[in-house]
């Protein structure tokens, strides 16, 4: 995590720690682990950041880490890590931040006549717009930094913020922006010599620096920079840390002091508290119940069906529903010429573009009928799962299309009972500044708290379904409900502790 290529990871307790089972999807361009000195930990989804009313809930809490080059500060915070076994922490470096250099300033950085130890050679305008987004729970791009060819790689890392934001640099302490966005100031305090012995190990193993390099940059900006800009924001910190990782007093006062800082709120909980006894709201459309909607709500509802039925009258039931979805698309009159020579007056799509979003497994279900009805639509997947013991859930992967904020967005699950899902999916695709008012929520069943819930948190959303039941049972079954969708589709068998619309079998890419 010291390098760019690892700068910024979301961090959780392995699987094997008690209390934490949810399984893992993630990225193929992020690691799916991180190493420490005692054990190996596992990336996890990244819970609600919001309330019931959709808004921004608590904000992350963000521990700062300065110290001069090597002085232990990955491991501090690694060390932090471990201690606080709290499933979702985001470690930042601010070695991604680096400037990207002109022509003139790669010649000097290749022989080693570049000052990457000052506060000019990092780009702090990007670096302070990141983390007080990351701080928000907002979606962020992160630059990956070659240490090796002193510049940024063309792809970015994208991914949200999380309970706990570690950031960590030579110039933490520097900016007064970056200053007013830390909670927590740590300075780790190591011996020059510890840090000249390290700077060189890491610089020539994984860096591909010579001695004589390594030893001329040193001398000529490391050695100066921490004595003019780093030492004297020691006077900053709100702990000092000497020894780096090893002092272990230290980092127990800092956990004990993060842990009572931190506040768990069930969302689950403030979405059960929702008032139900409203009726349902304006912005509900549920299909016209005709002879045919009850037929296929018969078949695929009956516990008897095959397989084989269950699918074919599902995507009957399927087709009929995103057709119905599209009609509150917006439209305009439109003007054609027939092949016959007269004109006729109709209409055609106002909008820019379209996007489905599945949320995954259940929602890609619905992929084939949007497909069939709307040429060229692009798609996008968003994976939630519930963890097993805290029942909320969890964003673990998420793929969208470019430039997706001006699309009207049709976002799919098979069905929705508590909402939590849905909430979770509407408010990652505000985060990629997609319009409240252009969101489309489809699914075939929902749950009245479910409809309530995305009602009450994002009113301008449109909600489309079949057919609306009336309650729960203990396990956030819809009732009377259709079973769990996606073992019946796929032929999967069932697992307890999965609600209908968030499951646990994870797709493959």
């Amino acid at each position: 995590l010291g390098s760019g290529e690892d700068s910024l990871d979301r961090l959780l307790p392995p699987s094997g720690a008690p209390r934490r089972k949810s399984n893992t999807l993630l990225s193929k361009t992020e690691p799916p682990l991180l190493r420490t000195g005692t054990r190996t930990i596992y990336t996890a989804g990244r819970p609600p950041w919001y309330d019931e009313h959709g808004a921004q809930s608590k904000e992350a809490f963000v521990i700062g880490l300065c110290g001069g080059s090597a002085s232990g500060k990955t491991t501090v915070a690694n060390k932090i890590i471990e201690a606080l076994d709290v499933p979702w922490v985001v470690l930042l470096s601010m070695d991604s931040f680096y400037k990207v250099l002109s022509p003139e300033e790669q010649a000097l950085a290749a022989s080693n006549d570049y000052n990457f130890d000052h506060p000019a050679a990092f780009d702090c305008e990007l670096l302070v717009t990141t983390l007080r987004k990351l701080k928000q729970g907002k979606s962020v791009k992160i630059p990956v930094y070659d240490f090796t060819t002193h510049r940024r790689q063309k792809d970015w890392k994208n991914l949200y913020g999380a309970s706990v934001i570690i950031f960590e640099g030579i110039m933490s302490f520097a900016d007064k922006e970056l200053l007013q966005l830390l909670d927590m100031k740590i300075f780790v305090d190591t011996d020059s010599d510890i840090r000249l012995v390290r700077r060189l190990r890491r610089d020539i193993t994984e860096r591909g620096r010579d001695i004589e390099g390594v030893i001329k940059q040193y001398n000529k900006f490391v050695k100066p920079a921490f004595e003019q800009y780093i030492e004297p924001t020691m006077r900053l910190a709100d702990i000092v840390v000497p020894r780096g990782g090893g002092n272990m007093v230290a980092i127990d006062l800092i956990v004990q002091h993060v842990h009572s800082q931190l506040e768990e709120v069930s969302v689950l909980a403030l979405l059960a508290s929702a008032q139900q006894t409203q009726p349902l709201p304006q912005t509900l459309s549920v299909l016209e119940s005709t002879p045919q909607v009850r037929g296929l709500h018969t078949i695929i509802r009956n516990k008897d069906t095959s397989r084989d039925e269950f699918i074919f009258y599902s995507k009957r039931l399927m087709r009929l529903l995103i057709e119905h979805a599209l009609t509150f698309l917006p439209s305009q009159p439109c003007v054609v010429q027939t092949p016959q020579g007269h004109e006729y007056e109709g209409s055609s799509y106002n909008g820019r573009g379209i996007t489905g979003v599945s949320i995954l497994r259940a929602g890609e279900t619905m992929e084939p009928a949007l497909r069939a009805v709307c040429k060229d639509v692009r798609i996008g997947k968003i994976l939630i799962q519930t963890n097993l013991d805290s029942g909320e859930p969890e964003l673990h992967y998420l793929r969208l299309p470019k430039d997706i904020s001006e699309d009207h967005v049709i976002l799919m699950d098979s069905t929705v009972s508590t909402g939590a899902a849905a909430m979770m999916a509407v408010r990652v695709l505000l985060d990629h500044e997609v319009q409240e008012d252009k969101i489309v929520l489809v699914s075939l069943l929902m749950a009245e708290l479910g409809v309530h819930s995305v009602a009450y948190a994002f009113p301008k959303v449109k909600i489309i379904t079949s057919a609306v039941d009336k309650s729960l049972d203990d396990n956030l079954h819809v009732i009377p409900g259709i079973g769990d969708f996606g073992d019946r589709y796929f032929g999967t068998d069932g697992f307890d502790g999965w609600s209908d619309e968030e499951e646990p079998h994870q797709p493959s890419y």
